[in-house]
């Protein structure tokens, strides 16, 4: 089974209505570039060579990019959808006259949205079924336990990004990377 590797994050923003509890945090032991997963790809009894590989995954970048500035929707089956949505300056407009894209646009941000057919179900809620979750605080000799499929109520948290169609839209979203902000006030690293 997969391991997800998480922390311990006390909430310390006294104006949170959960001040002083604990959460899970995600955390991350490595991050691939393209050129890393272009060779873990092609170390998985691929055909093709780590160099062809990198350039696809080079090209699908700039295509999704264009893409998605042409205001399509990129979906890649067994995976998820990858979208925009706008987040809007505090407050809008009064008027739809007066609304203005330099002045009341604060960000335009890339979505991405889970596969939820059933046979390649990677939601929230099912990927949380399929992983091993370590507190990585056990790998440094810490009190930290171990624990499977879902950690229970103690561990978990919202660490995850963007996994609902409605988030964003015309309304805006949250000021990042795309996730949503954690129960206890805090965004993701």
């Amino acid at each position: 089974m997969a391991k997800i590797f998480y922390e311990l994050r006390q909430n310390k923003n006294n104006k949170s209505q959960v001040f002083g509890r604990w959460f899970a945090h995600s955390k991350s032991i490595e991050t691939l570039n393209t050129r890393k997963m272009a060779k873990h790809i092609s170390e998985h009894g691929s055909v093709y060579t780590q160099d062809v590989v990198f350039g696809v995954l080079e090209k699908f970048r700039s295509c999704l990019v264009e893409m998605l500035l042409e205001t399509k929707r990129v979906k890649i089956d067994g995976l998820g959808t990858f979208f925009t949505t706008l987040e809007n300056e505090p407050g809008g407009t009064l008027k739809k006259d007066d609304f203005n894209v330099g002045k009341n646009l604060k960000a335009l941000h890339i979505r991405f949205m889970p596969e939820q057919e059933q046979e390649m179900n990677i939601s929230s809620r099912e990927f949380l079924k399929k992983a091993e979750f370590v507190n990585a605080e056990s790998l440094l000799g810490g009190d930290g336990e171990k624990t499977t499929s879902g950690g229970g109520s103690s561990q978990g948290g919202n660490t995850g990004g963007n996994t609902g169609g409605g988030q964003g839209g015309d309304t805006g979203g949250n000021g990042g990377g795309g996730g949503e902000p954690n129960p206890d006030g805090s965004t993701e690293d």
